[in-house]
This record gives structure tokens, C-alpha cells and sequence, in this order.
């Protein structure tokens, strides 16, 4: 049994969406009630219960993260000799293909650990990871589903299917797919999920492609990277005659369960098929503009009623910072003051809960009686009022993941008065570091 009172507590429920002197029980996995912490306290007085003191700071359901990549976590201070990217494709395969070709299940394993003690620290409690690691196939998913349950992360993971180093490697991606995806669905504890996960259809043939497809569990869709670069589409126009999302209609690829990474350059025919098959599209922000990918049309996706969610690509763990990228990247690139005051936060609150509970069956980003216990305290002392009409922009202007102090994931607690709980993070760091300059020496030799 566990209350966290004693805060400013936001729901996220349109019902009951603000407790001035909040507080929310949690009993097992699930959230039992909310209300003042006076309220709470007089209901469970005859019970034993831990006690978190959010000393008048912010109350509120953890973030989650549709879009990551835990195979990045040892590229940061890298420098390859010879690299010097002219563009996208440049980028992808001078730095991201050459450390996943080079990544062992022991550096899986450390980059998963760093990832999700980074995400713990910013109050990030599910992830939905898109992994590639074409030195080590087998079992790597497996690897970093063993790190989430130490740490106690919600994770729903996929492996990047992709014809890049051959057909026989294309087939392994396949087959790890499947076999996490049986593994995850026969899991019980709404902790895991997995995904058909492909690069891009650039690197995919339509016999790849139809493997993916006779290996997939029926429960589950895709998650693949879609017009990152305008030389995904190029290349989709020259070898098929269409457009990126008409072939992967034609694939049968698009559907409620599957999840496009990106989607810069698409038309507006593209969006209705995504919109008419319930598709499901995550933008992440500064991975766009780090990559000089472009800027999607993100903001007519909302307002055609896409179900449009927020990611990192593996650029930050903090889903505050993606927040605040995403709103100056479209006020300015679509030189409107006004733009995406409404549509960021709806993606980041709204629509990844909504795309999470497409995976996961505990209602997720709300606190409310019977929703996952996947709660954040947050130490801000604004000096400016803060209530349930205001909070968003406190969180753009004022806040960031690290005044995050306490994060509880599914009941448990991960972290408390900043002091990560599920794992000496010195002795992981240590590791890490090890770990890392292994992959650095097998890249540069």
C-alpha cells in the first residue's frame, strides 16, 4: 500500500482533473483512489502504507514515450574516424548502422539500462522501442526485456526487420520478432508488448515484406519508419511507381495496431489512408531537425484526426524537452504564433495514453481509480499560479524531466527523493562506461 500526497494533483481525468492538496492511494499495480490528502489519509488510517511527501510540489501521471532507441545510448561523445555525413542517408549509415553492426549482447543489455534509469530519472515510466543490432540479432530483444523488468519500465519492443546486410539477417530479424512477440503476449503482468518493427521501406523488399507478414501474430501491428528522409520517398517512387504509405497499404501493413515513425514527406492522399485504417503516427521533434530531415505536417495530422503521438528517436529521454521542441518547430516553421499550443499537448497527454492502451490493458496517463499506478512527483514552486487550466504551460515554460523527484511505475516505486531505487546506478554507469569503450574501439579500431 502506497500514498503520494500532500501535492498538487493532476489527473488528467476530464471529470475530476485538479486536487489543490491532492493525493493518490495505490494498492498492487493499480491506483485505488484519489482525492485530498486528508481525504485518503482518514480512508486508509487502519492501514499499514508507505508514505510519499510530495511537499507541495506536482502530482501527476508519468510520461510515456512512443518513439525510442535504446541502441543509441553509447553513440553520445562518439566520434568515427572518417565520418562526415552529406545528408540523411549519410547520417544513417556512417553512424547508426555502423554501431548496431557492432553492438554485442552485453552492450544491449547496459544500453537498456542506461536508457530506462535516464527515463526513471524524467519521470518516463512506458516506452515503446524500436531496436536494431545487426552485430547481434538473437535475443536482443529478449536482453532488453529482462533490463525493463528489473527496472520495473513498461516497455513494448520490436526489432528493426531491414534488408540492409542481407537476406539471411533480414530473416533473423523476422524471427526474433516473432519470438518476442509470442513471449510478450503470453506474459501476464501488462508490463510487456511487442511489435513487428521494420527500418523503412527503402531497405525492405516486398519478399522481406511479405515474410514480416506470415510471421506476425495477429494481435499485434508494425512499427516502422515512414518519409523520414525525402530519399525514402524517391526511392519508393522509382522501384514501385507509388507513394510510401500506398505501398504499404498495398502491403497491408497500416491498421489500429501499427505505429509510422516520422511521416515528413507525405500528401495529403497519404494522410486519409492513414486516417481512414486508424494508423497510428508518432513525431519526434528534434531528431527531425538534429537529422535536417525536414519538418512533418504534424499539426494537419492532428486536425484531421490522426492519432498523432509524441517521441524521442532516442535523442532525449525527457519528454518535457520533445514538448518544447515541438512547439517552436512548427510556430516557426509554419511562421504562426498560434501553432501548437493545442495539438503538443494533446499528442504528449492524450494521444500516447491512447496509443499506449493499444498495447497495454491498465488505462494509462490518468490517475483515476482502477488506472495503472504510474505516478510522478515533481519538485516546482512556480512563482506564478498554477491550477488545471494553466498546467501545460507551466510544464513548457517552467518545468523539466529532471524536477522530476519521485516516479512510481506500476505500483512500484523506482525512484524517491531522486535516488534511483531498482539499481546502483554508479555500478551501471561503471559498466556502461566499459561497455561503451569496447563499441568505441571495435568502430575505430
Amino acid at each position: 500500500m502506497l500514498i503520494v500526497g500532500n501535492g498538487k494533483l493532476f489527473t488528467r481525468d476530464e471529470k475530476f482533473s485538479y486536487i489543490e492538496n491532492g493525493a493518490a492511494a495505490v494498492e498492487g499495480t493499480k491506483i485505488a483512489a484519489v482525492g485530498t490528502t486528508e481525504e485518503i489519509k482518514k480512508a486508509y488510517k487502519d492501514k499499514e502504507y508507505k508514505y510519499i511527501d510530495a511537499k507541495g510540489g506536482v502530482i501527476m501521471p508519468a510520461f510515456i514515450n512512443t518513439h525510442e532507441h535504446i541502441y543509441s545510448a553509447m553513440a553520445r561523445g562518439l566520434s568515427i574516424k572518417g565520418y562526415h555525413p552529406k545528408g540523411f542517408l549519410d547520417v544513417l549509415d556512417g553512424q547508426w548502422w555502423t554501431i548496431d553492426r557492432k553492438l554485442t549482447l552485453e552492450q544491449i543489455k547496459y544500453s537498456a539500462m542506461d536508457t530506462m534509469i535516464s527515463c526513471i530519472r524524467n519521470g518516463v515510466t512506458t516506452i515503446f522501442d524500436h531496436h536494431a543490432s545487426f552485430g547481434h540479432i538473437k535475443d536482443s530483444l529478449f536482453t532488453i526485456a529482462d533490463a525493463a523488468k528489473e527496472l520495473g519500465v513498461r516497455t513494448c519492443l520490436c526489432y528493426e526487420v531491414s534488408d540492409r546486410d542481407g537476406m539471411e539477417k533480414a530473416k533473423e530479424a523476422v524471427r526474433e520478432n516473432a519470438e518476442f512477440i509470442r513471449y510478450a503476449l503470453r506474459d501476464e503482468s501488462d508490463m510487456l508488448a511487442g511489435m513487428i518493427g521494420m527500418h523503412a521501406q527503402f531497405t525492405i523488399s516486398d519478399e522481406t515484406m511479405e515474410l514480416a507478414a506470415a510471421n506476425k501474430p495477429e494481435e499485434v501491428g508494425y512499427h516502422i519508419h515512414v518519409a523520414e528522409g525525402i530519399e525514402d520517398l524517391h526511392d519508393c517512387l522509382k522501384k514501385y511507381g507509388k507513394r510510401i504509405v500506398d505501398r504499404l497499404y498495398d502491403c497491408g501493413i497500416l491498421g489500429e495496431k501499427t505505429l509510422l515513425g516520422h511521416c515528413i514527406y507525405i500528401n495529403p492522399h497519404e494522410m486519409e489512408l492513414i486516417r481512414e485504417t486508424d494508423t497510428m503516427v508518432v513525431h519526434n521533434p528534434e531528431s527531425n531537425m538534429g537529422n535536417a530531415c525536414g519538418c512533418p505536417p504534424t499539426m494537419e495530422l492532428v486536425r484531421r484526426g490522426i492519432l498523432t503521438g509524441l517521441g524521442t528517436d532516442g535523442y532525449t529521454h525527457d519528454m518535457t524537452e520533445s514538448y518544447k521542441a515541438a512547439n517552436v518547430l512548427h510556430k516557426h516553421h509554419l511562421c504562426d504564433t498560434n501553432a501548437a499550443w493545442g495539438e503538443v499537448p494533446k499528442m504528449l497527454f492524450e494521444n500516447n495514453a491512447v496509443i499506449a492502451n493499444r498495447y497495454f490493458k491498465a488505462p494509462l496517463g490518468i490517475l483515476k481509480e482502477g488506472a495503472a499506478a504510474d505516478i510522478i512527483v515533481l519538485d516546482y514552486d512556480p512563482p506564478t499560479r498554477l491550477d488545471a487550466g494553466n498546467l501545460n504551460g507551466h510544464i513548457l515554460f517552467g518545468m523539466t524531466g529532471r524536477d522530476v523527484v519521485a516516479t512510481i511505475g506500476n505500483g512500484k516505486v523506482l525512484m524517491e527523493d531522486r535516488e534511483v531505487k531498482v539499481a546502483d546506478t554508479h555500478e551501471v554507469m561503471a559498466k556502461c562506461r566499459e561497455e561503451s569503450a569496447k563499441l568505441w574501439k571495435s568502430i575505430n579500431g
